[in-house]
Formats: C-alpha cells, sequence, structure tokens
C-alpha cells in the first residue's frame, strides 16, 4: 500500500527507524537530518517505480543490491541529470544508512561499499578578502570576549580546522621570545602536527593565557560549562560575527581557506601541506588556481605594446 508521500508504508517506517536511530546516537543539526530523511525518501521512491516499472514493489532493505546502488548512480547522472554534488551526498546517505543497517544485524553485507562516488571538477573555495578579515576582527573586538577574538586570531594564522580548535589544550602551546608552536593532537585521521605560530598569534596567545584559569584542561573552553567547545557551539559564535560584520556567504572553514590563500602566495605547496595538514599536494593546490583574470594579468606582461 501506497503512501500520499508517494512511497510504501514499508519505506516510511524505514525512513523513521533510521532517522530515529541518528537522532538518538548522533549530535546532528534538524537540518541535516531532514536532508537524510529527504535523500532516503529520493532512493526508495526510484526503487518502488522506475527501478520496478512493471511491478508493484515494496522496499525492503535485503532486496538491495550493489549493481541497484550504480543503476541509482547512472539514472540520477543520465535520467535526471542532477549535479555531482547532488549525487554524492544521496550516495553518502546510502552509504550512511547500509553502514547502519548492518550494525542493526538487518543485513549482513553493505551493498553500497564497493559504489563509488560521482567524480566531481574541484572548485577553488570562497577567498575571503582584506576588507572581510578586518571587518570580522572588528565584529569580534566590539561586542565579543578575550577568548572568541583569540579564536579568530588563531584560525586565521594557523588555519586549524573546527574539530582541533576545540580540542586544543593549554599544554599544546609552547611560546619563546621570538617563536612558537602549537601541536595538534587530533587532526584528520588522528594526524599530530606541530604548526608555527607568527607574532600575531603568539602575542594574543601570551594575552589570553594569562587571564585562563590554570586548572581549565581546554584552551578554548565552553563560557557556559567550563568544558571542551563543541565544534557547533563555534562554527556558532563565528556565524555570529560574520553577521556582526555583514559578512555573507562565508563559513567558519572559510577561515582556514583564507590561512591557506595568503600563505600559497609565498610559500612552497610541500610546506604548506605540511602546516595545514593536508595528505595531498592536490588538496593544497585548490589555493593556488589562478583565475581568469589573474593568467589574463600574466600574458599581458609579455605584450609588446
Amino acid at each position: 500500500m501506497r503512501e500520499t508521500t508517494g512511497i510504501s508504508e514499508q519505506g516510511e517506517q524505514t525512513i523513521q527507524d533510521f532517522i530515529h536511530a541518528l537522532t538518538t546516537h548522533e549530535d546532528l543539526n534538524p537540518k541535516t537530518l531532514r536532508e537524510y530523511a529527504s535523500d532516503m525518501k529520493h532512493f526508495i521512491s526510484w526503487f518502488e517505480t522506475a527501478e520496478h516499472q512493471e511491478e508493484e514493489v515494496i522496499f525492503r532493505i535485503a532486496d538491495v543490491a550493489t549493481p541497484t546502488l550504480t543503476r541509482y548512480r547512472e539514472a540520477s547522472q543520465k535520467v535526471m541529470e542532477l549535479k555531482p554534488a547532488t549525487i554524492n551526498r544521496r550516495l553518502i546517505t546510502l552509504k550512511r544508512f547500509f553502514d547502519w543497517a548492518v550494525s542493526e544485524s538487518t543485513i549482513r553485507r553493505d551493498p553500497s561499499k564497493p559504489v563509488k562516488l560521482v567524480p566531481e571538477g574541484k572548485v577553488s573555495p570562497r577567498h575571503m578578502t582584506d576588507k572581510e578579515e578586518a571587518a570580522l576582527i572588528a565584529a569580534a573586538e566590539h561586542g565579543g570576549s578575550l577568548r572568541d577574538q583569540t579564536i579568530l586570531i588563531v584560525m586565521l594564522h594557523t588555519g586549524l580546522r573546527t574539530m582541533e580548535i576545540c580540542d586544543l589544550a593549554p599544554s599544546d602551546i609552547q611560546i619563546g621570545k621570538r617563536s612558537g608552536q602549537l601541536t595538534v593532537r587530533s587532526g584528520k585521521r588522528n594526524k599530530q602536527r606541530e604548526v608555527p605560530l607568527n607574532a600575531t598569534c603568539r602575542t594574543a596567545l601570551e594575552k589570553y593565557l594569562a587571564v585562563l584559569p590554570t586548572e581549565s584542561p581546554y584552551l578554548f573552553p565552553s563560557e557556559k560549562t567550563g568544558d571542551r567547545l563543541t565544534e557547533r557551539a563555534l562554527r556558532h559564535l563565528i556565524q555570529k560575527y560574520m553577521k556582526a560584520a555583514w559578512l555573507e556567504r562565508l563559513s567558519a572553514h572559510d577561515l582556514r581557506h583564507r590561512f591557506g590563500y595568503v600563505m600559497a602566495e609565498n610559500t612552497p605547496l610541500h610546506r604548506l601541506a605540511q602546516i595545514m595538514g593536508h595528505d595531498s599536494l592536490d588538496t593544497t593546490m585548490i589555493y593556488v588556481k589562478a583565475t581568469r583574470a589573474d593568467l589574463q594579468a600574466e600574458v599581458e606582461k609579455i605584450a609588446w605594446q
């Protein structure tokens, strides 16, 4: 029997069970949960209609095989003509769904594991300008705490990820007269690295550390609980200052990108990759891809008139 939403009651119940599990065990915001539910509904609708045109089919997890998922990927590309980013988001949702189904012993084998994502053309991230950076810092200085001001300075001058900022401990900071460094112990894939601190960073951290309670286990604890600042809370506070500075289309991760772009102007890529914790130079290359105007300026240098 079909629900008024266009998929079977079995399909609707499966989505509800999956979302309930995510709500119970994961710290996901409502928007993300709605996207997961929407992606699942899209796949189940396709499975029950387009995939089985000649018969009425009720969705069952055990009936989905790897070839089913590759046909869905192909239909998304060639029939629905969806963008690679949309297709990949839905495939990632399905991979998470089937991983959950295996963990619940609903199925024995994950059919999504061999399914590859659709190649995406890499687009250089948004480049924060000097004026925008100055406006962001001014907004924090005008209405923010010393902790928040220091967080922004450290992120802009080290390129750390939000998770890495939240996990920093006071003991991870070493400051000398003319040099300093911080140790990242919770990098991507648990890789540890050391990041040098410039004079701006050292000055800000010295001022902040002078008032940080000595018993604090975290460098930037939550001002409400004194415990670890969550990544969600960090993104929220950065957005607060973005809005105060009237900055649009920028996120917490763009502070890391800002560091990457500025450093790439004068730093060899292999050194920048080491500082930012990139596994591949291909990732670091996004910061040196020239714009059409940049390329035009280069060829104009050899013009004869």
